[in-house]
């Protein structure tokens, strides 16, 4: 099984995003795009584990802010604006959306990374950086273009925000037509009392 956990996106967010990935794809159809239904932000990848892991996983997350965790946190804040590049314009490999958020959002991908450290499931050795994943590339001259087409309004686009109060165990799937994703466990780490 190939797992992450991850916030959702909005329909409204996830349809302007449609938008701008259609806008881009002719300058650099060689890219392997993602479907914007599958567009996600990632709290933690977990990788390849043994389906008999996936009961340990589910109870590690359960307990991050249920019965023993550290207690409820905020509804995260979300707004998405503008597009950019990893690992940055010079050296172009991932196009992604800008994320901005609460700062909420980076504790409780902190959080995540020590439930799972029990269980064998190495933290990350970068910062967290929120993001939406829209294209990779392995060759340069594609997101070349692509840096060029979006140095406009694109840059600074907003692409809406979003009021997260759970994150989600997804297992992934790669399929010939790119990867999909399954929910297989929400887990509420606020009340959402707006």
């Amino acid at each position: 099984m190939r797992l992450f956990v991850a916030l959702d996106v909005p329909e409204e967010s996830r349809e302007r995003l449609r938008g701008v990935i259609a806008q881009l794809k002719p300058e650099c159809p060689h890219s392997r795009w993602v479907r914007p239904e599958g567009i996600h932000i990632t709290l933690k990848f977990i990788g390849d584990v043994a389906p008999e892991k996936l009961d340990a996983i589910v109870g590690a997350l359960a307990l991050v802010y249920g019965d023993g965790g550290s207690g409820a946190m905020q509804p995260v804040e979300i707004r998405f604006r503008g597009i950019g590049f990893f690992p940055n314009e010079r050296r172009p490999r991932v196009l992604w959306c800008g994320v901005a958020a609460s700062p909420y959002l980076a504790q409780i991908a902190r959080d995540i990374e020590r439930a799972l450290e029990p269980l064998g499931i190495e933290s990350e050795s970068r910062a967290y950086t929120p993001h939406l994943t829209l294209a990779r590339s392995q060759q340069p001259q594609d997101f070349e273009r692509l840096a060029r087409a979006s140095a406009g309004d694109l840059a600074q686009r907003d692409l809406g925000t979003a009021r997260e109060t759970a994150f989600h165990l997804f297992e992934s799937f790669q399929k010939p037509t790119g990867a999909e994703y399954k929910r297989l466990r929400t887990f509420p780490f606020a009340t959402d009392a707006a």
